[in-house]
């Protein structure tokens, strides 16, 4: 796809409309199989491309898809649906696991291979897999890579999570909606997204309770219907822009928040010296002063979003004083930091841990997006260098933001695409 090119020194200043969720329109979508009636659903990032692969896995397996305005599509899964989910997304996009839940629930079967996405250290599907097989699905290994689980009626169970998976969580939700009797999640994921699926479903006729908190259950059996839905904006787009603001000393509004859904990132930020102005929808981040440092661990919802931690490592680096950062969740998500360092920024990581001392300043130079937001991450940091900063693999950024580099120039950046 591509490069960004950033020139820095350029404060970020305006109004920015948040996009819907990308990390809640992915198990929506895979949920609207679930529904033998057309679903419409608003707000969608129609560009993103983890998006635009999921409407195409959907067609492969039967759905039909048709685009209802920019932000807008409506899905039909009414006719006779596939149980393959094909190779060519599940491979590379790990939202493909989503459909695993659904279609097993819809057909009885489902076959998959191991999937794919960013370079961040183990995710595998184990979780889904034990979840899954808690409402009586059987899996077995089969040619080629590939998973296949089968069921010739889904149960309700109790099943606890290891860890408070979104994407675990999500799966048995869809499945256990279909399932016999009641499906109990102990350990459940509270994610703004996982409750914003929860009401999805419930506005489809399912009986989904306690979403937000770590123990969800789901009485099964339920018809669901087809209607209309508004997904929640995406948080963690809101997250990047408010810390591209903080960073390059900048004074930007953004429009279509839930601001409720990121209060750890309004904490910190304010700890470190941005001024965070909260209204109903509206966040209006600004930064004239000098940053302080800060130590930030991230952890499951209702703690620090790993998504949004290396935004952060690149605002510590412009931070007067020595910051600490600890990755919980994923094991290898830190290796932004070695091409930070190729910028100019003094970080140390030691294994899930990084130490940063600032402020140091960044100069621009040549660096790899080595995932999505860390790709998002070097563009910001590009914002607040001196000279020009090149960021390959833009189709790693291009999975989450969408005409990012439109958006990001409406702010006053200088921002280009290039082939």
């Amino acid at each position: 796809m591509g490069q960004f090119v950033v020139a820095g020194g350029r404060p970020l200043a305006g109004t920015f409309a948040v996009s819907g969720s990308k990390n809640a329109a992915l198990p929506i979508l895979a949920a609207t199989t679930l529904v033998a009636a057309p679903v419409t659903l608003k707000g969608v990032p129609l560009g993103l491309l983890d998006v635009r692969h999921m409407l195409a896995m959907l067609r492969e397996l039967g759905v039909r898809v048709a685009t209802a305005g920019p932000d807008s599509v409506t899905v039909d899964a009414r006719g006779p649906l596939s149980p393959d989910l094909p190779d060519a997304y599940t491979r590379t996009m790990r939202a493909s696991v989503f459909l695993m839940g659904p279609v097993l629930a819809r057909l009885g079967r489902v076959t998959v291979s191991r999937p794919g996405g960013c370079n961040i250290g183990p995710r595998p599907i184990d979780l889904h897999v034990k979840g899954l097989a808690a409402l009586s699905v059987r899996f077995a290994d089969g040619p080629g890579g590939h998973i296949v689980g089968e069921a010739a009626r889904l149960k309700g169970a109790v099943t606890y999570l290891d860890f408070p998976s979104v994407g675990a969580t999500e799966n048995v939700m869809m499945a256990a909606v279909a399932a016999d009797g009641t499906t109990v999640i102990e350990n459940a994921a509270r994610e703004p997204e996982v409750v914003d699926l929860a009401q999805f479903l419930n506005a489809r006729g399912a009986a989904v309770h306690g979403a937000g908190t770590d123990r969800i259950w789901i009485e099964g059996g339920r018809t669901l219907s087809g209607g209309t839905y508004e997904l929640i904006p995406d948080r963690i787009e809101a997250g990047t822009v408010a810390v591209a603001a903080a960073l390059t000393g900048g004074d930007v509004t953004m429009s279509h928040v839930i601001p409720e859904h990121l209060t750890p990132l309004w904490r910190k930020l304010s700890e470190m010296g941005a001024v965070v102005e909260l209204g109903s929808t509206t966040v209006r981040v600004s930064a004239a002063g000098a940053l302080r440092a800060a130590s930030l661990r991230t952890g499951p919802h209702p703690g620090f979003p790993t998504d949004l931690q290396p935004l952060m490592l690149a605002l510590m680096t412009q931070a007067r004083g020595c910051s600490t950062l600890v990755e919980t969740v994923f094991e290898n998500r830190l290796r932004h930091a070695l091409e930070l360092r190729r910028m100019g920024a003094n970080v140390l990581t030691d294994g899930r841990m990084a130490v940063i001392y600032g402020p140091t300043p960044l100069e621009g130079a040549v660096v790899e997006a080595t995932d999505l937001r860390a790709g998002a991450a070097l563009m910001v940091a590009g914002l607040a260098a001196q000279g020009r900063t090149t960021v390959l693999g833009a189709e790693m950024v291009a999975r989450g933001y969408q005409d990012w580099a439109q958006r990001l120039q409406s702010l006053g950046a200088s921002v280009t695409l290039e082939p």
